[in-house]
C-alpha cells in the first residue's frame, strides 16, 4: 500500500471519562465562534495571559532518544511574544474578558493569572465589567524559585484575581478543603482524645469550641502551599511560563464540578486541561503555539477530546506498510523525512518524529486508534501499531519536534 498525503483540519481522540477540544489558534480570532458555541455554558474559566514582561518565550523541545532519557531538550523554539504595549494588551484582555463574561454560567467564576505589572489594570477591568461586587479574592501565590534581588525585595508571588458572575456562583470549597500547615494556638488548651487524635479547646462566652489538629481547613487567600516548577521537575513540559499541576487542580475543583465545562484561552502547557480531565470536567482549551499540540496529546491521553487546527503547509515524505491481521491492521512507521529548509535543523533518521498514530479518516475529521509519543519513561520512538477494524479509510498522523502535524491515507497499489 502507498500514502497519500492529506489535509486534515480536526483529530478525534476516542476514551473514558473527561470530553473535551483543544483549538490552535489566535484567541480573539476565535472568541466569536466559541461564544456561539458556549454561550452560557461554562462554569469555570482561567486565564494565564501575558504578563507585559516584552520578553520572547520558548519551548525547550527534546529531540530523539537520547535527549527524552536525557531530560534535556536542545531544540529552541519560539512558543510566544509577550509584548510591551500596554495599551494594545489591555484592548486585547477587554475584548477577551467582555467574552468570557458571556460565556459563564450564571453560577460560573472566572480565575486571571498575572503579576505586579497588569494586577491594577486588570483589577479595574474586571470590576467594570464583572461588577466590583462580584470581586471575591485577590489570591496571593507565594513561591520560592528564582534568584534574590539585592535593589529591593524579591518578587516571589504572582496575582489570581477571582471573579464571580453573579451572586448564584457555586463555590466548591469541600473539594479543597486541606489540614492545616501548624496547628491552632491562640492561647487554646491541648489534649488527646481516646483515639490519640489532638485537638484544642477554647472556652468563649459560655461554651467550649474544640478544634482537631487534623481537620481539614479551607485554604486562605495566600498560596504558600503549592510549589513553583523547578528546573528539573518531571512535570515539566519544556514550555516556559508552565504551572504547576497542583495549582490548576485547586482552582479546577473549587470553580467546578464533575461533569461540568472548564476552559482555559491560554492554554500553553494544557495544564488546565489535565487538571480538568484528572478531576471528571469537561475542557475546552485555546493556544495559538503549534508545539502545545504535542503536549496536549501526552497529556490528553485517554480522554475523549478533538484537536482542531488549520491544515499544516508541506509535505514530508513519509514511508509506512501494513501487515492485515484477526481484527486489526499492524501498521509500521519505515521513515519520515520533513522537506528541505522546513526544520531548524537536520534530524536523523526518525528523530523528527515527536509523535505519531494511526487511525481512520471520515467524514468529521481524523480517528485515532493508536498513538504513541516520546516520553522520559519511553524515549525510543515505537514505530509499529496496531489499529482495529474501524469505519473509514485506514490513514496515519505524524507529528514532527516543531508541532506540526502531517496526515496520510493508505491506498491500494
Amino acid at each position: 500500500m502507498l500514502l497519500e498525503p492529506i489535509r486534515v483540519d480536526c483529530e478525534i481522540h476516542e476514551g473514558s471519562g473527561s470530553q473535551g477540544e483543544f483549538l490552535l489558534g489566535d484567541t480573539l480570532g476565535m472568541l466569536d465562534a466559541l461564544c456561539e458555541k458556549y454561550a452560557g455554558q461554562v462554569k469555570l474559566i482561567y486565564l494565564d495571559p501575558p504578563f507585559l514582561t516584552g520578553e520572547r518565550f520558548c519551548m525547550r523541545v527534546r529531540v530523539g532518544e537520547a535527549e527524552w532519557r536525557s531530560g534535556k531538550g536542545t531544540l529552541s523554539l519560539e512558543s510566544f511574544v509577550d509584548q510591551k504595549n500596554r495599551a494594545a494588551f489591555l484592548e486585547m484582555m477587554r475584548t477577551v474578558l467582555e467574552a468570557c463574561r458571556r460565556l459563564l454560567r450564571e453560577d460560573g467564576m472566572l480565575f486571571v493569572h498575572i503579576d505586579y505589572r497588569a494586577h491594577p489594570y486588570l483589577r479595574l477591568m474586571l470590576d467594570e465589567i464583572f461588577g466590583e461586587s462580584n470581586f471575591l479574592n485577590e489570591i496571593i501565590w507565594v513561591y520560592q524559585s528564582g534568584g534574590r534581588s539585592l535593589k529591593y525585595f524579591s518578587r516571589k508571588h504572582d496575582v489570581i484575581l477571582f471573579y464571580r458572575k453573579s451572586p448564584q456562583y457555586d463555590f466548591n470549597v469541600q473539594e479543597i478543603m486541606v489540614a492545616p500547615s501548624e496547628p491552632r494556638s491562640n492561647h487554646m488548651r491541648r489534649h488527646v482524645d481516646p483515639d490519640g487524635r489532638v485537638y484544642r479547646s477554647i472556652r468563649s462566652n459560655g461554651r467550649v469550641y474544640t478544634y482537631y489538629d487534623d481537620d481539614p481547613v479551607a485554604p486562605s487567600d495566600v498560596w504558600n502551599d503549592l510549589s513553583h516548577l523547578q528546573q528539573r521537575d518531571p512535570e515539566r513540559t519544556g514550555y516556559d511560563t508552565q504551572k504547576p499541576l497542583a495549582l490548576l487542580n485547586r482552582i479546577v475543583k473549587c470553580g467546578s464540578r464533575e461533569g461540568e465545562l472548564v476552559m482555559d484561552l491560554f492554554a500553553g502547557s494544557s495544564t488546565t486541561l489535565e487538571a480538568a480531565k484528572r478531576n471528571g470536567r469537561r475542557f475546552v482549551g485555546v493556544d495559538r503555539c503549534p508545539m502545545t499540540m504535542n503536549i496536549a496529546r501526552r497529556r490528553l491521553a485517554g480522554s475523549a477530546y478533538a484537536l482542531r487546527f488549520a491544515p499544516f503547509e508541506g509535505t514530508p515524505a513519509c514511508a509506512a506498510s501494513v501487515q492485515p491481521g484477526v481484527g486489526f491492521y499492524h501498521v509500521t512507521l519505515e521513515s519520515f523525512v520533513p522537506e528541505p529548509g522546513s526544520m531548524p535543523r537536520d534530524f536523523e533518521g526518525l528523530d523528527a518524529v515527536d509523535n505519531w498514530s494511526v487511525g481512520y479518516l471520515r467524514a468529521d475529521g481524523y480517528h485515532c486508534m493508536a498513538e504513541f509519543a516520546r516520553t522520559r519513561r519511553e524515549p525510543a520512538l515505537k514505530t509499529a501499531l496496531d489499529a482495529p477494524v474501524y469505519a473509514g479509510d485506514l490513514a496515519l498522523c505524524v507529528s514532527d519536534v516543531t508541532g506540526r502535524s502531517f496526515y496520510y491515507r493508505f491506498v491500494h497499489t
